[in-house]
């Protein structure tokens, strides 16, 4: 495949080009209760061209291989007009030329387990939450994606690679009188099957949890001292911060770009935040991105101070900035935007028992749930929570949600724990200008955290 598209690559006529192809193979099975709601696996397969011509880009997907010739001359032509009209011109910021096999290999390799087994654990899970009682809808799902690509490039990259996730997840409605209360929680989330096993017990407490907060209190609101859990912690960093720190997004935003500048003071002198694609054991790794760029680690934040960024070529170009890796395309009609990899808080020197001991009267909150950002300001559910009094973990609390303005959060943010933990669920929807693209493969994590003060809202 390399070799057959390095010959057609040969004959375009723009002054870049590069062609990625994939082969694509999906696994869904998902059940309402006992009601099996879909068994299938798909496949699909297509091509992505690129074409850079007097600073000016197009593009061109194609589904058989016998279009991509044409495709690639059309695509060369729509770069040269493109680039005759265009008075900021594009470039390109030099990358390594790649050749060869970057190719994956778990220990237990999901693409070789048999649909049945798949099939009857998912089962298991289900009939474990099942038999909890108050629980009446347990929704789960087993799902598996698997993308082998191709890509090469007019500057002599030939690569081979793969991309690889499965998961398990469940949602868990549970029911007393008029009260519902639901949780989520959900296990995989690398390319190793044996991640998937052997759960039982965290599912087991998930649904308890759904159950008990049938009668628990809702939060009162006001402005308190708050202890995130890594999961609510991590999609605070993701959601409020990460996608502001992705280039393409900052490059017709100049009032945010002007707030983030290399060397801004953005938080608290303990906060570090990472960006790090290499971490192949949680749901954003992987080896190279879809430029053909290798994935590295990239210092987002330093001692609180903004120390980079996350680029496409295109972007490290005009930002004068160092690559990163980031650009990731979800399938062959979609051309690559700037995306989160693995994006994390960096571990700190708190325990979780200082933390609690630290506030006299706040709350601690436990599991993400939704949420939406404007801006720099923004809004977040928890899927449950505790009352914190005299440095002691209290009541159970339902009806969670958190809101604030970013750098001031940031600021406020006075405690890390030593606990970092990936979230298992990977994942987050983009259109970067073009259309929505729902990626599995975007990771997050965090430690503990304790914020001095948020608004929390709840009961009145």
């Amino acid at each position: 495949m390399l070799d057959k598209l390095e010959t057609a690559i040969g004959s375009s006529k723009a002054d870049y080009t590069d062609i990625r192809y994939e082969e694509n193979r999906r696994v869904t099975i998902s059940y309402e209760n006992r009601e099996l709601r879909r068994l299938s696996t798909t496949t699909s397969r297509g091509g992505h061209v690129r074409c850079y011509a007097n600073g000016g880009k197009a593009i061109h997907s194609f589904s058989r291989m016998e279009d991509m010739e044409r495709g690639l001359s059309q695509c060369a032509a729509d770069s040269q007009i493109v680039g005759s009209h265009r008075k900021a011109k594009l470039s390109l910021a030099p990358t390594e030329t790649l050749r060869g096999q970057l190719l994956l290999s778990p220990e237990k390799d999901p693409r070789k387990w048999p649909l049945d087994e798949k099939h009857e654990l998912l089962k298991h899970y289900r009939d474990l939450l099942l038999y909890i009682p108050k629980v009446v809808v347990v929704a789960g799902a087993y799902s598996e994606w698997h993308s082998h690509r191709w890509f090469v490039s007019s500057e002599g990259t030939a690569i081979e690679y793969d991309l690889l996730i499965t998961n398990i997840g469940f949602q868990i409605t549970a029911r007393d009188g008029n009260v519902v209360e639901k949780t989520v929680y959900s296990v995989g989330g690398r390319d190793d099957y044996s991640n998937l096993l052997d759960r039982d017990e965290e599912f087991l407490e998930r649904g308890r949890i759904a159950a008990e907060l049938t009668t628990a209190d809702q939060l009162p609101a006001g402005n308190f001292p708050v202890i995130l859990d890594s999961d609510e912690a991590s999609v605070f960093i993701h959601e409020a911060f990460g996608h502001l720190s992705e280039a393409d997004g900052l490059q017709d935003n100049p009032a945010f770009l002007a707030k983030l500048q290399i060397g801004a003071e953005l938080g608290s002198g303990i906060l570090n935040v990472t960006d790090d694609g290499t971490i192949l054991t949680a749901p954003g790794g992987h080896l190279v991105d879809d430029e053909g760029v290798r994935t590295r680690r990239t210092e987002l934040i330093k001692k609180g101070v903004l120390a980079g960024r996350m680029h496409s070529r295109e972007t490290a170009a005009e930002f004068s900035e160092e690559l990163s890796g980031n650009m990731r395309a979800v399938g062959p009609k979609f051309t690559p935007i700037v995306r989160m990899s693995n994006i994390f808080i960096e571990r700190g020197t708190s325990t979780f028992e200082e933390m609690v001991s630290s506030i006299d009267h706040g709350y601690y909150l436990v599991g993400a749930k939704g949420g939406q950002t404007s801006g720099d300001a923004f809004t977040f559910g928890a899927q449950y929570g505790y009352e914190i009094k005299a440095g002691k973990l209290g009541r159970l609390l339902r009806d969670l949600n958190m809101s604030g303005e970013l750098f001031e959060t940031l600021q406020n943010i006075s405690m890390i724990g030593d606990d970092l933990r990936f979230a298992e669920r990977g994942g987050c929807g983009k259109g970067g200008g073009g259309p929505m693209q729902l990626n599995a493969k975007s990771g997050k994590g965090a430690p503990h955290i304790k914020i001095n003060k948020v608004t929390l809202g709840g009961a009145k």
